[in-house]
């Protein structure tokens, strides 16, 4: 709980001052010389609590108060006992920046939540003179009704308590000096930069260097970062963020889940080929084959790709396999099984495939139904098939113009109903998985695969006729024949250095 001495400045230095309180979402209950502390995620027990201890801790819970004033009254092995303390509950122990006190007393400008159980800063050290700006990776939103600031770089989360710290974090959008930041909100030069400090402390803001840089701007990994993708990266994982996470039915009891089983879209259909199972055991390369022959190919066949061949790959990728209907009050999900993996068999992703030729198949833009095996056309304009052709062909650098592309679609409720905080990054490794496995099911069948890393979400929704909220697309896949001079295994091109064995290695990617 100490902070480092700040520097001169045209008053009496004043150390910042960072008030121990109990988080909002902690409960403390006394039994006897117990004390029982509840937060949503853990709960403990201490014994003996009595007399100063006591105190101390009804302090905590009561508001912010001063380390010197908590511990104000205690037998020096009292003092200890809460200092210890106050170490083992860090994370359920915020860090209340106050001001100075004056006629209306002490009131607090901001508080800093430890969001993980080993958050700890420093206070940091501020020159009036020099500039200071929120870095580029902090950000303020409204949480439980208040105005916070956060980062993925910093293991606390800034509650702007005070009209005051909500002044200054705005002016910290560019670059400005405590010193022109002075009387903001009514604040003495002190609790200005007190609040600097402890922004600065904990990581939320940065002074320029010598040279007028910030650090996030110019440190080498920091530069490869852009900020959407770090802030994803500290939200799905565990380790610096405290909101409840994972398989927790948010909406259970509040909101009906989507069903396993997408209704299908009125429409014409096509019934496609369905292979048989021992057919395909005996044409197929082995496992160890499609894998290391496996690559990404744009360029096609003079001959097209059949109805048959687009049957045969859309039954082993993406059927349904089987489906499981709990019965009313077990309190399990309604599942289904297709060939890919899928976390808590949600299996939210859908197949749309536009057609540019196909043998035995119109051109158009369909539906994939994985439990009839059929096609169900959804949109046969063909300005609107060139619109989706040409964001997938712009994605390979205009290189490709492929046979039929497959758009991959989440319903996104699908897996927020049972999933907090991981629900879209889960959505996107199973959107990697089915990439795979089309891959391999291409490869097998001697076709020319190949993933897409862009797509246009809000364009697609548009075409499909999609809520971009409910049903948008997280992944495009082009497919098309292969020309027959177009050898899976060969010798490397030019500049390439094979490693291990070669005959393992038999191909580059693409």
């Amino acid at each position: 709980m100490q902070t480092n001495s700040p520097r001169e400045t045209g008053e009496a230095p004043s150390p910042p001052r960072a008030a121990p309180v109990f988080r909002d979402d902690v409960h403390v209950a006394f039994d006897g010389e117990s004390a029982t502390l509840t937060s949503p995620v853990t709960a403990f027990t201490l014994r003996p609590v009595r007399g100063g201890i006591r105190r101390a801790l009804r302090r905590l819970s009561q508001g912010p108060t001063p380390v010197h004033e908590l511990l104000e009254g205690l037998r020096p092995a009292e003092r200890v006992q809460v200092e210890r303390f106050l170490d083992r509950v860090g994370h359920l122990v915020a860090r209340s920046v106050l001001t100075h006190g004056g006629p209306g007393g002490r009131r607090e400008l901001i508080r800093l939540e430890p969001t993980a159980r080993d958050a700890e800063y420093m206070a940091g050290e501020v020159d009036a003179q020099v500039p200071v700006r929120l870095s580029r990776f902090a950000f303020l939103r409204s949480r439980d009704g208040a105005l916070v600031l956060e980062s993925p770089l910093v293991k606390f989360r800034a509650v702007l308590s005070d009209p005051a710290a909500r002044e200054i974090a705005a002016a910290l959008g560019e670059p400005v000096t405590a010193g022109s930041l002075a009387k903001a909100g009514g604040l003495s030069d002190g609790e200005t930069l007190d609040v600097l400090r402890h922004l600065v402390g904990a990581g939320f803001a940065e002074q320029a260097d010598a040279d007028g840089a910030f650090a996030s701007d110019t440190e080498p990994t920091l530069r490869q970062w852009d900020f959407h993708d770090l802030l994803f990266h500290s939200r799905v994982r565990s380790g610096r963020y405290d909101d409840v996470f994972g398989a927790v039915y948010p909406y259970r009891d509040e909101i009906d889940p989507q069903p396993a089983i997408k209704p299908a879209p009125e429409g014409p259909t096509v019934e496609l080929h369905r292979p048989a199972r021992e057919d395909i055991a005996d044409r197929d390369p082995s496992l160890t084959a499609a894998v290391e022959t496996r690559r990404s190919i744009r360029s096609y066949g003079e001959q097209a790709l059949t109805a048959r061949q687009l049957g045969e790959f859309l039954y082993r990728v993406g059927r349904v396999r089987a489906h499981y209907t709990p019965e009313e009050g077990s309190g399990r999900d309604e599942v289904v099984s297709r060939p890919y993996p899928s976390g808590g068999q949600g299996y939210e992703l859908e197949l749309y495939v536009t057609v540019r030729r196909c043998e035995g198949l119109d051109a158009g833009i369909y539906y994939y139904d994985p439990v009839a095996h059929r096609l169900v056309l959804v949109n046969d304009g063909a300005a609107d098939r060139q619109s989706l052709f040409h964001v997938a062909s712009r994605a390979t650098g205009m290189e490709a113009r492929p046979d039929v592309l497959i758009t991959m679609t989440a319903r996104f409720q699908r897996m927020s109903w049972k999933y907090r905080a991981i629900a879209y990054a889960t959505t996107l490794r199973h959107t990697g998985v089915l990439y795979q496995t089309m891959y391999l099911v291409a490869t097998a069948m001697g076709l020319a695969p190949c993933g897409l890393g862009n797509g246009d979400a809000d364009m697609s929704a548009r075409v499909l006729g999609l809520d971009y909220l409910r049903e948008s697309s997280v992944g495009d896949f082009l497919l098309g024949s292969r020309s027959p001079d177009d050898t899976v295994a060969g010798e490397p091109e030019a500049g390439w250095r094979m490693l291990n064995d070669p005959q393992w290695s038999l191909q580059k990617d693409t």
